[in-house]
């Protein structure tokens, strides 16, 4: 088992900064081996990719979207992945996920992800 508690949103300005957590857990749980990322779900939109970090921090993918203002990274030593939001816009409004998968590649692909519960994130224009 695997568990992800997300923190660190909440409702900011157009062109501010946010940095969200995601504490992980559990008895399967392996800092050392396991990829992570960070999905987003806007309001009436499916899911999608955002980011994603190898086991040891030293690969990450970013969607085209993202690029340049998300920043992905982690602390095994801690167990907590970070995304940090510069120059926030009102379209990344949305409910943000942290995943979890046994490499980054599968996370991508969506095969066997363990899911935190998601933390909103709300810009205003």
């Amino acid at each position: 088992q695997v568990q992800l508690v997300e923190s660190g949103g909440g409702l900011v300005q157009a062109g501010d900064s946010l940095r969200l957590s995601c504490a992980a857990s559990g008895r399967t749980f392996n800092s050392n081996t396991m990829g992570m990322g960070w999905f987003r779900q806007a309001p009436g939109k499916e899911r999608e990719f955002v980011a994603t970090i190898s086991s040891s921090g030293g690969t990450t993918y970013y969607a085209d979207s993202v690029k340049g203002r998300f920043t992905i990274s982690r602390d095994n030593a801690k167990n907590t992945v970070y995304l940090q939001i510069d120059s926030l816009k009102p379209g990344d409004t949305a409910v943000y996920f942290c995943a979890a998968a046994a490499t980054a590649s599968l996370l991508r692909a969506g095969i066997s992800v363990y899911w935190g519960q998601g933390t909103q994130v709300t810009v205003s224009s």
